[in-house]
């Protein structure tokens, strides 16, 4: 009898996992299409280092202009900065990416997805873009990867933290680097438009400013035919919080913007990154979450701007793209 129960239970698990992997694998929508495809009139691509990388342009490089490189968080794209980027026309010539793995930049199944691989790519991006001296600005995952290339590109002139995700990332630690098919569940639910939706708005103070245009926007990375299998690599090997032995290693100068009502960081982990680069500033926005670029984009392009003057010397050299 015991030996039956035995034999039953370990049968529904093993029905169940099937149903898990089943439910993981089963086709989806549309076949993918090429992502250049579905790029809009302001996207721009590059090659770097063997992948496709898309970005956007605000402003116009000028000689002794700072050249602000912006760089996502976890399960976005450049359209994160959509209302931040235009702010800082006038003081500084601002280019956004895609990280490989996201937006409409290339989705390789093989690739170092962790926060120290992307930062490479940052690195070559701004080389191959011939911006001289730049400032690296990092929101959540991309404030991990901006303390990277701010600590190992010799060329870097500041950072630019935006609630960075260096001692909390806010990342469900069973969406990454989880056994199989979990990776590819993930993929599933990051490619579902409401769900992706329902994820973001938790995170901000007013959630209408996920509107059905920032969706349909970000619902675009699901559609290239890379998706799949990229993004399910990607969270089979997105790794998680390496980055704080990092911070006695700054040489630049540093500004660390925060949403007052971010859960991820509370005031306590604010002033231990401040303490942790001597000399850094701290800006708090208030009626703001973990996207304050995004909620209160007027209030952080100010912290920005008032960062950058009192930088001594200013960033120069205009890059010629």
């Amino acid at each position: 009898m015991l030996k039956k129960v035995v034999g039953g239970f370990f049968g529904l698990l093993v029905l169940g996992y099937a149903g898990l992997v089943g439910y993981a694998y089963w086709p989806v929508g549309e076949p993918g299409v090429p992502a250049k495809s579905l790029a809009q009139a302001d996207d721009k691509f590059i090659d770097v280092d063997g992948l496709t990388i898309r970005y956007k342009t605000y402003g116009e490089p000028a000689p002794g202009k700072p050249n602000l490189v912006l760089m996502h968080g976890f399960g976005n794209s450049l359209q994160s900065f959509r209302n931040l980027g235009p702010l800082l026309t006038d003081c500084c010539y601002v280019v956004a990416f895609d990280f490989p793995g996201y937006g409409l930049s290339s989705k390789p199944v093989k690739f170092d997805y962790s926060n120290a691989g992307q930062a490479a790519i940052a690195i070559k991006f701004a080389k191959a873009m011939n911006i001289e001296k730049p400032i690296y600005g990092g929101h959540s995952m991309g404030g991990a990867i901006a303390l990277h290339t701010g600590v190992k590109d010799p060329n870097a002139s500041g950072i630019v933290f935006i609630d960075p995700g260096i001692y909390e990332t806010g990342v469900p630690k069973v969406m990454v680097a989880a056994p199989f098919p979990l990776p590819r569940m993930s993929a599933k639910l990051f490619g579902n438009r409401e769900w992706r939706g329902q994820f973001m708005k938790v995170s901000f103070v007013d959630p209408s400013i996920i509107t059905d245009a920032v969706m349909d926007d970000l619902a675009r990375t699901a559609k290239t035919d890379d998706y799949w299998s990229g993004t399910t690599a990607m969270m089979s090997n997105f790794t998680l919080g390496q980055e704080e032995p990092l911070l006695p290693q700054v040489k630049v100068p540093v500004v660390a913007i925060f949403g007052e009502s971010d859960r991820n960081h509370p005031d306590a982990d604010r002033k231990r990154l401040q303490a942790a680069i001597p000399g850094s500033g701290l800006v708090v926005i208030e009626k703001a979450g973990h996207y304050p670029h995004e909620e209160k984009a007027e209030q952080t392009a100010a912290a920005i701007k008032a960062a950058l003057a009192g930088w001594v010397p200013a960033p120069a050299a205009a890059p010629t793209p």
